[in-house]
C-alpha cells in the first residue's frame, strides 16, 4: 500500500523519530529497517498482529533496548538512550501493558517512585499526596492515594500507571493496550485526558487491538507486519475493517464462524442460584451450544462462574450436570466432573509466566502423566498434540510462558484446559489483548468445541463478540439474570437495555 505519510497541509513538529530501525537477537532479525515518528499534539496508532514488531519498536523508542542499526532523533537531533530513565528525562514515557507497580507500596508512593518530591532534605509527602489526588481526579479514579496498590482493582491499577506517567511531564507518551481492563466509562475518562494532552502538545502513541477505539482516537495510523513497515496513513476515513486488512494482509471475511445447531439434551442446568455477588441466576446449557454472557462490569458474570466451579461458596439454588444434582467444593471436583474454566486473568491466574510451556500445559492434568512418576514422554506427546491443534506458535517448548504473545498465551491456556477433556468449557474474556488474526482462530476453536457436542459459555465485554459467537445470550444486571435472548433479539440495543436494568425477563 502506498505510504500517505505527511499529506496534511501543515504537518506538526516531529518530537521523536526512528529512522531505519533494525533489531536482531543473535542471527535472527526481528525488525527490518522501520521508520516511525511521533508529532507534537497527535495520536499516532501503531497496529499489527502479535509478533509484528510493535513491542520491539516501542522498546527501542523508549530506551528499553538499543537498536541494532538505525537512528533515534529527538527534536531532529540524534540521541542514544542509555536507559529508560534517560528516555524519561527527555520526556519519552512508556506505560507498559504489564503493570510496573510496587504492589506493597501506596498509590502516591508508586506515582512518585524514584522521583519523590522533596522539601529540603525531607520528603514532601503532603505535596505528593495532593498532586497524586489531582492526577487521579483527572482520570476520574477514586482510588485513595494512601491505599496499597495490591488492594486495588485491576482497572484502578491501570489508572495509577497512567497517573505515574502523567507525573513525568511527558512530551511523548506510549499507551500500550491501555483500555484492556477498563470499563466504557473509564475508557471515556482516559480518552478525555488524551484530548487534553494533545491540546498541550503531547505526542501519543496508541497501541490497541480494539480497532473501533483506534478509529475514534487516532490522527495517524502505522501498520507493521512481520517486522516490516507496511504503511502510514491519516486515520480519517479508515474503517476498522480496513485496519484489519492492512494488519493481516488479507480479507477478514467470515470473521465469526458458522455455528451448528445445538442438541436438545441439556448438559448444565442452573436454577435460582445465589452466591457472593449473585442474587438470582437461572439458565440451561445444551450440548453443542455456545451461550454468551453479557453485562456491565460488576453485573455478576464472573462471580457466577467462579461459584459454579467451586471458587466461591454457593448460598442457594440448584445445579444439575448431565442430569444429576451437582455442587463442587473446589476446582478439582469441577474438573473431575467435566467442567473447566479459562480465567480472564491469564497472566495472573491462568499461567505461571516464569515456567516453561510444557510445565504450564500439564499442570491442570498432572495426574494423567504422574502414575506415580512423571512420564515425560507422554507429557511431551500430549503437549505437541494439543498445541498443534490450537496452532500455538513458539520456537521452543522450553520457553517461559511469559515470553509468548497474548494470542499464544491464550492458546496455551486453552490447550492446557482441553487436555482435561471437559464437557463444559467456560471462557472469560477469550480474546482480551489479542490481535485480530488470533481472535478469528479462537472463535474457530470455540465453534469446533460446540461441534464436538461440548457446551461452551463465553463471557465477554465486547458486544460484537458476544453477538457473533452465541446461539443464545444471557444478560446479567446487578447480580441476577435479567434476560435470555435468542434469534433477532441478539443485538446491541436489546442487550444494553437488559444490561442497564431497563428491561427484565428472568425466564432464562
Amino acid at each position: 500500500m502506498e505510504d500517505k505519510m505527511g499529506t496534511e497541509e501543515t504537518p506538526k513538529r516531529v518530537v521523536l523519530a526512528g529512522q531505519g530501525l533494525r533489531k536482531s537477537y543473535g542471527p535472527v532479525e526481528v525488525l527490518h529497517g522501520v521508520d516511525f515518528d511521533i508529532r507534537a499534539g497527535e495520536v499516532h496508532a501503531l497496529l499489527g498482529e502479535n509478533g509484528a514488531g510493535k513491542s520491539t519498536l516501542v522498546k527501542m523508542l523508549s530506551g528499553l533496548v538499543a537498536p541494532s542499526a538505525g537512528e533515534l532523533l529527538v527534536d531532529g537531533a540524534p540521541v542514544q538512550f542509555a536507559s529508560v530513565r534517560a528516555a524519561e528525562d527527555a520526556g519519552i514515557v512508556l506505560i507498559h501493558q504489564e503493570f510496573n507497580l510496587a504492589e506493597l507500596r501506596t498509590v502516591e508512593e508508586n506515582i512518585f517512585l524514584g522521583r519523590e518530591r522533596k522539601r529540603g532534605p525531607f520528603l514532601d509527602k503532603s505535596a505528593m499526596r495532593a498532586e497524586a489526588r489531582n492526577l487521579l481526579d483527572q482520570l476520574n479514579c477514586g482510588a485513595p492515594a494512601t491505599a496499597q496498590v495490591a488492594s486495588l482493582a485491576v482497572a484502578d491499577k491501570q489508572m495509577v500507571e497512567i497517573a505515574k506517567a502523567m507525573s513525568r511531564k511527558a512530551r511523548v507518551l506510549f499507551l500500550d493496550e491501555p483500555t484492556a481492563v477498563l470499563t466504557k466509562a473509564e475508557t471515556a475518562s482516559l480518552f478525555a485526558l488524551v484530548e487534553r494532552l494533545k491540546a498541550e502538545g503531547v505526542g501519543i502513541v496508541f497501541i490497541s487491538h480494539k480497532l473501533d477505539e483506534v478509529e475514534q482516537i487516532a490522527d495517524r495510523i502505522t501498520v507493521l507486519r512481520d517486522g516490516t513497515h507496511v504503511t502510514t496513513v491519516p486515520a480519517a476515513g479508515v474503517t476498522p475493517d480496513e485496519m484489519a486488512r492492512m494488519m493481516v494482509g488479507r480479507e477478514l471475511s467470515d470473521f465469526y464462524p458458522d455455528l451448528g445447531t445445538p442438541q436438545d439434551e441439556v448438559l448444565l442446568s442452573v436454577q435460582d442460584f445465589a452466591a457472593p455477588g449473585v442474587t438470582h441466576a437461572s439458565f440451561d446449557l445444551r450440548k453443542g451450544e455456545v451461550i454468551g454472557f453479557a453485562g456491565l462490569q460488576g453485573a455478576g458474570r464472573t462471580a457466577l462462574m467462579e461459584a459454579l466451579i467451586g471458587l466461591a461458596p454457593i448460598q442457594s439454588g440448584q445445579v444439575r450436570f448431565d442430569g444429576a444434582a451437582a455442587t463442587y467444593a473446589d476446582v478439582a471436583q469441577a474438573k473431575a466432573a467435566g467442567i473447566a474454566y479459562l480465567t480472564k486473568d491469564r497472566k495472573g491466574k491462568g499461567l505461571l509466566l516464569g515456567n516453561d510451556l510444557v510445565w504450564n500445559f500439564s499442570l491442570f492434568s498432572l495426574e494423567k502423566f504422574a502414575r506415580p512418576f512423571l512420564n515425560r514422554k507422554a507429557e511431551r506427546a500430549a503437549y505437541n498434540t494439543r498445541t498443534k491443534a490450537v496452532d500455538l506458535r513458539a520456537a521452543s517448548a522450553r520457553l517461559n510462558a511469559g515470553s509468548l504473545s497474548g494470542g499464544n498465551q491464550q492458546k496455551l491456556l486453552l490447550a492446557k484446559v482441553l487436555e482435561a477433556d471437559p464437557q463444559v468449557i467456560i471462557i472469560d474474556e477469550p480474546t482480551r489483548g489479542i490481535d485480530v488474526g488470533a481472535k478469528a482462530q479462537i472463535y474457530g476453536f470455540i465453534a469446533d468445541l460446540a461441534a464436538q457436542g461440548r457446551g461452551v459459555i463465553v463471557l465477554s465485554s465486547e458486544l460484537p463478540e458476544i453477538i457473533g459467537l452465541s446461539h443464545r445470550v444471557v444478560v446479567m444486571h446487578d447480580g441476577h439474570v435479567a434476560g435470555c435472548l435468542s434469534g433477532t433479539d441478539i443485538n446491541e440495543e436489546t442487550i444494553m437495555r437488559f444490561a442497564s436494568g431497563l428491561a427484565s425477563d428472568r425466564a432464562a
